[in-house]
């Protein structure tokens, strides 16, 4: 009976997936549409999207458990700063400028913003060989987290869930494009907040209560801190470390391409308003969530497998371990939750890695054979390679144990919006940023990633964890292009004056924007 209930939650829930995708084919005839839902997206769409691409089982099982353990009670501040400063200020600071100026030059993806906003060919090429690259090992870390629970649910193979779920997404994806992925995204999310509620619910009161939970951790010891509670503390064991880790994942959405796309197709102004308040509310309620369940991690120690040290052998395991005492009817929420989570992020990632390819290199390689239509197929056919590398790459990894969720997400936003974050906010705020302070901007967080991966013992200690070199990339970023712009050939004023004239553009608004003379 439990397998039977459990079996019947997911077949309604890829049943609805694969009718909305179907359903949005009629939408996505031609690029603008397929790519950016023809830029007429309203603010829950967009902001559910905004959320739902943002926090997938790398958050909920990876970074959960792993943060939950290492911080305690404390991690909680990782998910508020990336409702605060990750969905909430990256919605202010970006949403509107982004929308007008990618509209003014015509640019449907990041590579194709920094060709146009910079007058570089070169760039939008480097641009999206970056995006290929280093999307694909954080599209292969989303599975990762789905191996225990299904595990633990089902008792099924890893490798058939993930097929399943990769088959499945690649459907909708391919039919429908954006509006299909849109859509999904608004219901995984509403699926995502109701289920997050439920269970730190019902995991406190496994425990006695919030308060009883509370005293429990505050009892936890561990050898190499002496301060009493200190897993219940406000700043927790290791603030400095903790705060590289609220810089990489909410700082990170600032720069990266999936994210960052989602306000290209939104429909207007007050489409904007909106969509930062719902997506803020969105990100406190599921990132505040996932870190605050996390933070209990260390009162089910007995049943997780530990080292010599006292750590866990697989901080994936974390989770899955506090979840496996629940109801029946809880856990097939949670492995719905965990679906809904992994399965909009990979829509978000597919989609933006087969358009980048797409628009920004082969068409340009191929001007007069790549008309609409085949632009269309060849993204489509693309989405299925795409899966299909990720799908290969993580069952790999899952048996030969290569690295934890963490480490391949950790990279992959280091090296992603460490080159991209800092050129890209520039380039909407300021006349003065040069083509070369983006090269600058781009080869030295590419290479100081690469080189953490295979030269790590070698970096400074707080460094040789992806997550603070990730951080370390963007924060350098941010210095490094205002400096060389300074030092740089300045770009053609005529031209810069005319992109940001796009923002003094006069528009008609209701007396309660604007009083008129």
């Amino acid at each position: 009976m439990d397998l039977f209930i459990k079996l019947a939650m997911l077949t309604v829930f890829f049943g609805t997936m694969l009718y909305i995708g179907f359903y949005c084919r009629r939408h996505a005839t031609d690029v603008n549409s397929f790519v950016l839902g023809g830029r007429s997206v309203g603010p829950w769409l967009t902001a559910f999207a905004y959320g739902t691409s943002y926090f997938s089982a790398v958050v909920f099982v990876g970074y959960a458990g792993q943060f939950g353990w290492r911080y305690g009670v404390a991690a909680t501040w990782a998910g508020l700063a990336n409702a605060f400063l990750g969905s909430l200020l990256a919605w202010v600071v970006l949403g509107r400028r982004t929308r007008i100026m990618t509209q003014y030059l015509d640019s449907a993806t990041m590579p194709q913003f920094f060709e146009k906003r910079f007058q570089s060919r070169s760039l939008k090429i480097v641009a999206s060989a970056i995006i290929f690259i280093f999307l694909i090992p954080y599209t292969a870390s989303l599975y990762n987290g789905l191996s225990r629970l299904f595990a633990m649910a089902f008792h099924i193979d890893y490798a058939i869930c993930v097929v399943v779920m990769a088959v499945l997404t690649g459907i909708y994806v391919i039919a429908g494009g954006y509006m299909a992925t849109a859509i999904n995204d608004f219901i995984q999310g509403i699926i995502m907040l109701f289920g997050i509620v439920a269970v730190i619910a019902a995991v406190l009161k496994s425990q006695g209560g919030f308060l009883a939970a509370l005293d429990a951790m505050a009892r936890v010891e561990d050898p190499a801190y002496s301060t009493p509670g200190v897993f219940a503390s406000f700043f927790g064991p290791d603030p400095l470390n903790l705060l590289g880790v609220m810089i990489l994942t909410s700082l990170g959405t600032w720069g990266l391409p999936q994210m960052v796309q989602k306000f290209y197709a939104i429909r207007d102004e007050g489409a904007i308003a909106k969509g930062t308040v719902i997506s803020t509310f969105f990100a406190v309620v599921v990132a505040g969530g996932c870190y605050f369940l996390g933070g209990f991690g260390r009162l089910f120690a007995g049943k997780i497998e530990l080292n010599a040290a006292g750590a866990p052998v697989s901080y994936d395991a974390v989770v899955p371990a506090m979840l496996s005492g629940l109801p029946t009817v809880l856990i097939a929420i949670v492995v719905i939750l965990v679906l809904s989570a992994s399965m909009s992020t990979l829509s978000s990632l597919v989609l933006t890695s087969s358009s980048t390819l797409t628009l920004d290199f082969l068409k340009d390689l191929r001007k007069k054979e790549l008309d609409e239509k085949k632009q269309l197929l060849v993204m489509r056919l693309l989405i299925v390679a795409f899966i299909a590398i990720s799908v290969v790459l993580a069952i790999i990894q899952y048996r030969q144990n290569v690295t934890f969720i963490a480490q391949l997400m950790g990279v992959s936003w280091g090296a992603l919006a460490g080159a991209f974050l800092a050129p890209f906010l520039y380039g909407l705020y300021w006349k003065r940023t040069t083509r070369i302070s983006c090269w600058v901007s781009f080869l030295f967080s590419t290479l100081v990633m690469v080189l953490n991966i295979f030269f790590r013992a070698s970096f400074p200690a707080l460094l040789q964890s992806p997550i603070n070199a990730g951080a370390f990339c963007m924060l350098a970023g941010l210095i490094l292009v205002p400096l060389v712009s300074l030092i740089s050939q300045p770009p053609e004023k005529a031209f810069v004056e005319a992109v940001f004239q796009s923002y003094e553009r006069k528009v008609l608004v209701s007396a309660k924007t604007a009083i008129e003379d």
